[in-house]
């Protein structure tokens, strides 16, 4: 074997990067490291995205075993004029208009309480906390039994007050109502986040509102809610995109009819039996686009009125 063979390159993998500047090193460390999130990125969530986009303008049955066929804006069309539509739109806004406030205003009053100096209080932060990690379904399947009208705990507590109870999950005047506060089952995590900002805010504005004569009221609106609108903020865009999100509850709950008489119906109920019972892929994929734009466009008019109504540190109303 010749010398020239035996020679190692001149240029070793390991010193492939020997003239780089040490801004282009960590640029590349840097992208060597996230190559797992941006191809798991690639194939699990932007390529069903454009494949369901592409899929939304065509009549495609999976069940029927043929290729897609496209069909325009038909799908929207028919989506528009569809009474499930509307209807699952309507149950699903009525939802979040119940159960997001109330979730955020509560889970605002329990960090409050436990951001006291009370006896056992770090007991008290998991006791509130550990509802929130918790199996959804098993907790959903609790709260049917605590919702049911013959032996339910709920309806038996009334019965104490000489009160008859509905039939919360049967009663279409009451499921929706019943499932806002099957919700509020989970704000400990929403607790935790608006704890911590508590514990963030710096007592010296406590001591100075005290010194100009402020007292508990004046303080929490002047000081405490000022500084905690960022996590307000923050909690009520999870907020909105859970509550637009839900499925699980109302699944177990009525179905993916959404009894009793369409009024648990939600979106995602709707477009789940779209996909899942009716194999209409067209269709389901049309009727996700709708709420992918509804969510975005709620959220961007939320990041846009932020700045008048969320305060940070060093600034004001948003501007330096």
């Amino acid at each position: 074997m010749s010398q020239a063979s035996n020679t190692p390159p001149k240029r070793s993998l390991l010193r492939f990067m020997d003239g780089w500047s040490l801004q282009k090193r960590e640029a590349a460390a840097a992208y060597v490291y996230i190559a797992p999130w941006i191809v798991g990125f690639l194939i699990f969530t932007l390529g069903p995205m454009v494949v369901s986009l592409g899929l939304s303008f065509t009549d495609y049955r999976t069940i029927a075993g043929r290729a897609p066929n496209f069909v325009g804006l038909d799908n929207y069309l028919r989506m528009f004029n569809s009474p499930d539509f509307w209807q699952s739109l309507r149950v699903t806004v009525t939802f979040a208009a119940m159960a997001l406030p109330s979730g955020l205003v509560l889970s605002f009053v329990i960090a409050i309480l436990l951001n006291q100096k009370i006896p056992f209080v770090n007991v008290w932060r998991t006791i509130y906390f550990l509802p929130s990690v918790l199996a959804g379904v098993a907790v959903t399947l609790l709260w049917i039994l605590i919702f049911n009208p013959q032996i339910g705990a709920l309806n038996q507590f009334l019965a104490l007050f000489g009160i008859r109870g509905p039939g919360w999950l049967t009663d279409p005047n009451y499921a929706l109502l019943s499932l806002t506060i099957m919700s509020l089952w989970g704000i400990g995590g929403g607790m935790i986040i608006y704890l911590a900002g508590l514990q963030g805010i710096p007592t010296d504005l406590y001591d100075a509102a005290k010194v100009d004569g402020a007292n508990v009221v004046q303080r929490f609106f002047n000081v405490t809610l000022p500084m905690m609108t960022p996590v307000l903020f923050y909690n009520l865009v999870l907020g909105l995109i859970g509550t637009f999100s839900y499925f699980t509850n109302a699944f177990l709950v009525g179905g993916a009819d959404g009894a009793p008489l369409k009024s648990t119906l939600f979106y995602n109920l709707n477009l789940y039996r779209t996909a899942f019972r009716f194999f209409e892929m067209g269709d389901a994929s049309a009727l996700a686009w709708i709420m992918f734009v509804i969510i975005l466009v709620l959220t961007l008019l939320i990041f846009r009125s932020s700045e008048i109504w969320v305060f940070y540190e060093g600034e004001l109303r948003g501007k330096k």
